[in-house]
């Protein structure tokens, strides 16, 4: 996987557990809203910390989408849960929320398996898409030679 693939999936891991926090922080200043009362729904989203929270989960798509483009989902979500130790850490220190040992323990699950997931390919390949590849390899290479 190439240095750019990482700060894709970097990018989709920081942008979500900060945008989440952030998200978090501002709802906690605006209160409860309902959908029954809109301008209470408008009133959230002009607060400073829940627009930033909603800029960074912006980013976080444009970064989601980007690595679905190149990898499966099934190595792309699993490589970005490393996201939930980055936000219990923010949860933990800078919002000040209390955590169990079990969340942790959760926590500490998902990441060695974020290990088991990423020692595989990013790409299922399919045999007939494998051999359109190839084909398509060679055929460039002989056109190259005619060159």
């Amino acid at each position: 996987m190439t240095f750019r693939k990482y700060l894709v999936l970097a990018g989709v891991t920081v942008c979500a557990a900060v945008g989440d926090s952030l998200l978090s922080r501002g709802m906690k200043e605006a209160g409860a809203i309902s959908f029954q009362h809109l301008s209470s729904l408008i009133l959230a989203i002009l607060n400073p910390w829940v627009a930033l929270g909603i800029l960074l989960l912006l980013g976080f798509f444009a970064s989601y989408m980007t690595a679905l483009s190149w990898a499966d989902l099934t190595y792309v979500l699993p490589a970005t849960s490393l996201g939930y130790v980055l936000l219990a850490l923010i949860a933990r220190f800078l919002l000040h929320e209390q955590i169990s040992a079990t969340r942790w323990l959760g926590i500490a699950l998902i990441s060695a398996g974020v290990g088991f997931v990423t020692r595989g390919p990013e790409l299922t390949q399919h045999p007939v898409e494998h051999a359109l590849q190839e084909g398509a390899t060679v055929q460039h290479q002989r056109t190259r030679a005619h060159d």
